[in-house]
């Protein structure tokens, strides 16, 4: 398989050298940069393209969850799968719902991070193993749906409003392909109609 292309960002030099030796025994794993903060880490995003991108959450200026948003928005191909010392449920839905695909505690083993990043990889949500969360918590978190980019982009024009002959114009794709995201979304939601397609994406900060 090819080589999947990782950026790790922290703010601790040491936190970064222990990954990075890590992940250099990853026989799959290409270590395409390493970053400080969440500015160096976008410049590298853009610079190196990776396919996930692991980073810390408690960061000066700006956190790890700002960063998972902005990644979002700027590169929706790229994965996010969040590091942290905390355990706390509002830490990770956070990170979660702004488009993170993974969690990890920052104890976690070798084997573990080679499990997550093949996880998210593969577009499945990876909860590390040492959280703690409630049965009902992780219904929720595992009941956000992962979505391609198209079919966020399908949304996102869903939500504001426009037809689907209006989203085909757009994206300049058929109807027929507009239809079938559309329905894809519906299904994914597990929801019948447009109204409670966008309640759900807007209680998940999706939109």
């Amino acid at each position: 398989m090819d080589k999947i292309r990782l950026l790790v960002v922290d703010d601790h030099p040491m936190v970064l050298e222990g990954m990075k030796s890590m992940l250099q025994q990853i026989s799959f794993v290409d270590l395409c940069g390493m970053a400080a903060d969440a500015y160096a880490a976008m410049e590298l995003i853009k610079k190196e393209t990776p396919h996930i991108v692991i980073t810390d959450i408690n960061m000066p200026e700006i956190s790890g969850i700002e960063l998972a948003l902005k990644i979002r928005h700027e590169f929706p191909d790229v994965k996010v799968i969040a590091m942290s010392t905390f355990k706390e449920r509002s830490y990770i839905s956070q990170m979660i719902q702004n488009g993170a695909a993974g969690y990890l505690v920052k104890s976690a083993s070798r084997e573990e991070i080679e499990e997550a990043i093949l996880s998210v990889h593969e577009g499945k949500l990876y909860m590390s193993l040492d959280i703690n969360l409630s049965p009902a918590d992780k219904t929720e978190l595992n009941n956000i749906p992962v979505l391609s980019t198209r079919e966020k982009e399908v949304l996102l024009l869903i939500a504001d409003g426009l037809t689907n002959p209006q989203i085909a114009a757009k994206l300049f794709i058929s109807l027929h392909t507009v239809d079938s995201h559309r329905k894809n979304l519906l299904t994914k939601f597990g929801v019948n109609n447009t109204a409670g397609l966008i309640k759900l994406a807007v209680r998940n900060n999706m939109i």
